[in-house]
């Protein structure tokens, strides 16, 4: 298998994504780096869950880290019986999945493909989280390349050394449009928002945009619009935690004021992902509301007094009205016409 993540950043490579190795999966700590380089070790699949659900890793970290997880309660159940093995791992599969709400459609399609697979290797004698590992590996470095296309699409929207504006870490979106970018000797600058409270934007986008040799500049959050009108951004655009049907886009907290000032300014906002089919309309998604006291302190300092309330809703949702295109595998859609991307066959990356 030939590795997509060649010449992409540190912490998009694949061992420093999620990795199950001597019968444990090590994860990269992206709530501290790049302050510190520190894997978080965990033992067990509830470890894994809780390390998603407590922000370990975050973007399309969840996914792999998840298919590790699986991994590794193959091995907790490996002395069991067929029947109770499947049991553990469908028990398994629902923990690693639910770890966080608002994504919990995603992630059952990546644990559900792990299930699939570790049925064919207990039917033929092989050893389950081997199986699982290589199907999370391949799994990993499909989506990569999937998402490789995507950027290709996406990077035709830029101009040639133009000012890019992001949201949050895009995960495998940024690594590949840069590297895409670099090919095509477009020497692009980014502006990211630095995404609090845990700066995902100042920490992880701008440290891979770094890492690849780009331009890059932080912002606080309350800087977009400003930034927009004086710095002559030629474009916005972001990830998706959610795509639905209906062209509303779910993502990183900030998304939507960053798109209202996009569409005054005539910014086009160009959305990255694959199109949820599970999701019909945008009541179908649960909007994940995380402890409020992250907001009242940053790395454990509290900046309030005490009796101070606070507020995350960890997502917001932006209106197709908002939208100019949604970029995907299979081009550039209108997010009122999303149904199209299904009319073909489409391919689970998961």
């Amino acid at each position: 298998m030939q590795r997509v993540d060649t010449d992409l950043a540190f912490m998009l490579q694949f061992e420093n994504v999620a990795w199950y190795d001597n019968k444990k999966v090590r994860i990269l700590d992206r709530r501290i780096y790049p302050t510190k380089v520190k894997f978080i070790t965990c033992d067990n699949h509830k470890e894994v869950a809780k390390a998603i659900a407590d922000m370990v890793t975050q973007s399309a970290g969840p996914y792999t880290a998840a298919g590790m997880g699986m991994a590794l309660a193959a091995y907790e159940c490996s002395n069991l019986s067929y029947k109770d093995q499947i049991n553990y791992l469908e028990n398994a599969a629902f923990t690693l999945s639910n770890a966080r709400p608002t994504t919990a459609n995603r992630m059952t399609l990546v644990v559900n493909g792990c299930l699939k697979v570790a049925k064919t290797a207990m039917e033929n004698g092989n050893k389950v989280d081997e199986a699982i590992f290589e199907h999370t590996v391949k799994s990993m470095n499909n989506r990569y390349s999937r998402i490789g296309t995507v950027a290709k699409y996406l990077v035709d929207m830029f101009p040639q050394n133009g000012n890019i504006m992001t949201q949050c870490f895009g995960e495998t979106i940024i690594g590949m449009m840069l590297k895409e970018a670099k090919s095509r000797n477009n020497n692009i600058k980014l502006f990211c928002p630095e995404t609090r409270p845990y700066l995902q934007g100042a920490r992880l986008t701008a440290s891979v945009a770094y890492d690849q040799g780009f331009d890059v500049t932080v912002i606080t959050d309350n800087m977009p619009a400003f930034t927009m009108q004086n710095k002559n951004i030629d474009l916005f655009t972001s990830a998706a935690d959610s795509i639905c049907l209906d062209g509303h886009i779910v993502n990183k907290v900030g998304t939507l004021q960053i798109a209202i000032a996009a569409k005054y300014f005539k910014v086009p906002y160009f959305v990255t992902g694959i199109p949820d089919k599970d999701y019909t309309n945008i009541s179908q998604v649960k909007i994940e509301e995380r402890d409020p006291n992250q907001v009242l302190e940053f790395r454990g300092i509290k900046n309030t007094m005490d009796g101070v309330k606070g507020y995350y809703p960890s997502f917001d949702i932006t209106p197709p009205s908002l939208v100019s295109g949604v970029v995907t595998d299979k081009g550039i859609l209108s997010p009122y016409d999303l149904y199209r991307y299904f009319e073909s066959k489409v391919e689970n990356y998961y």
